[in-house]
C-alpha cells in the first residue's frame, strides 16, 4: 500500500494552530499523519475543546507507516518550555516552534515523509525571540537549499502564484528582473505538469502597474522586463498570455482559459484568493525536493481555545498534500 506519510506543524502554540490540528485529527485520512507538536499543549487544548483525542507518541525516524484513525494523533514530541495560554503569545515558546519545523524539514530531506503541512507561526515573536524568520516559504527553501521557490495557492479549481512574495510593495519594482520571472515561471510550468498532470498548462501573468502599464504610460515595466522575458519563454514552448490588466485576469471570462495564474507581488493575489474562498484556500510551496502545503489564515489570537476556529484549510492543504504525493 501506498500509503503517504504527512508531517503536520502546528505553528505557534498559542494560537488556532493546535485547535485546528485537533479538529482535522477526527476525520479518516488515507495516510500516516505524525504532528510535530508537544504532547501536554496538545492533550489540554483537546480537553479545553472537549474534544475526544488519542494521542500516541512515535519516532519519524521509525518507518512504520499506520493508517490515521479518527480521534487519535500520532505526535513526534518536541518541548514548549514557556507557559501556553490560548491568544497569549510567550516569546520563550518560540525557538521549540522553529525546532518543529526544522525536524519536518529534515525528515522530509531524508525520505523519512512525504510531504509536510504546516499551520500558521507568528512572525513578529519569532523575529522578537532574535531567530529571523520570513516565512514559512524562505525557511523550507533554505532548509533544502534552494535558490527559487514559488508560492502557489490553491482554491478549488484556481491556482495562482507570486513572483515575489514577502516584500515591502516599495521593494517590489527592483525585484521583477527577466532572470527571476523566468525561473519562477520555470519552476511553476514544470511543477504544474509533476504535481497537477497537466501535459501543456497554460499561464496568464498580470502585469505591474494598472492596466498592465497602458503602453508605458502608466509605467514602463511591462514594456522593458516582463514583456521580453515572457517572449522568450514562449519561443521554449511555454503556454503563456501577458501581461495581463491585474483587474480584470480573474474575471470568469479570462480566467476560464488558464490553468494558473501569476502575480507580481502578494497584495495583488491574496486578496481574490481569500476572497473566493478563505476557508478552503492552501498555500503550496513548489520548487522543493519535497512537497509542503499550508493553511492561509494566520494565528488567530483572538479565537484561539474558543472552538470557534474553522478547521476547513487545514483539512484541505493536508487533501492537497495526500493527493501530490500519492
Amino acid at each position: 500500500m501506498n500509503l503517504a506519510r504527512i508531517l503536520i506543524t502546528p505553528g505557534e502554540p498559542a494560537g488556532i494552530g493546535p485547535d485546528v490540528l485537533i479538529e482535522a485529527a477526527q476525520q479518516p485520512w488515507n495516510a500516516d499523519l505524525i504532528a510535530i507538536a508537544d504532547p501536554a499543549l496538545i492533550a489540554e487544548c483537546a480537553q479545553l475543546l472537549q474534544r475526544p483525542l488519542q494521542i500516541i507518541e512515535c519516532d519519524i525516524t521509525d518507518q512504520n507507516r499506520i493508517m490515521h484513525q479518527p480521534g487519535s494523533l500520532r505526535i513526534h514530541p518536541v518541548t514548549f518550555p514557556g507557559k501556553i495560554t490560548p491568544g497569549k503569545l510567550n516569546i520563550e515558546n518560540a525557538p521549540a516552534v522553529m525546532q518543529c519545523l526544522q525536524i519536518a524539514a529534515d525528515a522530509c530531506m531524508n525520505h523519512q515523509a512525504d510531504a509536510v503541512v504546516t499551520g500558521p507561526v507568528h512572525k513578529a515573536i519569532m523575529n522578537n525571540a532574535g531567530i529571523p524568520f520570513t516565512g514559512h516559504t524562505e525557511f523550507f527553501a533554505n532548509a533544502a537549499n534552494v535558490t527559487q521557490t514559488v508560492m502557489l495557492f490553491v482554491v478549488d479549481n484556481i491556482k495562482a502564484a507570486l513572483l515575489t512574495t514577502h516584500l515591502p510593495l516599495k521593494n517590489v519594482s527592483a525585484a521583477i528582473t527577466s532572470e527571476k520571472l523566468q525561473s519562477v515561471l520555470t519552476i511553476l510550468h514544470h511543477d504544474l505538469k509533476k504535481y497537477f498532470h497537466m501535459s501543456h498548462p497554460r499561464i496568464l501573468v498580470a502585469g505591474l502597474n494598472p492596466h498592465a502599464g497602458e503602453d508605458g504610460h502608466l509605467g514602463n515595466e511591462e514594456i522593458d522586463i516582463i514583456t521580453p522575458a515572457l517572449t522568450q519563454l514562449r519561443q521554449q514552448g511555454f503556454h503563456i498570455d501577458g501581461p495581463l490588466p491585474a483587474d480584470t485576469i480573474f474575471t470568469p471570462a479570462v480566467l476560464h482559459q488558464a490553468d494558473a495564474v501569476l502575480g507580481m507581488y502578494h497584495d495583488q493575489i491574496l486578496p481574490v484568493i481569500k476572497f473566493m474562498g478563505f476557508d478552503r484556500a492552501v498555500n503550496m510551496t513548489l520548487g522543493l525536493p519535497f512537497v509542503r502545503t499550508s493553511v492561509d489564515h494566520g494565528t488567530a489570537l483572538d479565537i484561539a481555545g474558543s472552538g470557534r476556529a474553522n478547521a476547513g484549510s487545514l483539512c484541505a492543504a493536508i487533501t492537497l498534500a495526500i493527493h501530490v504525493t500519492t
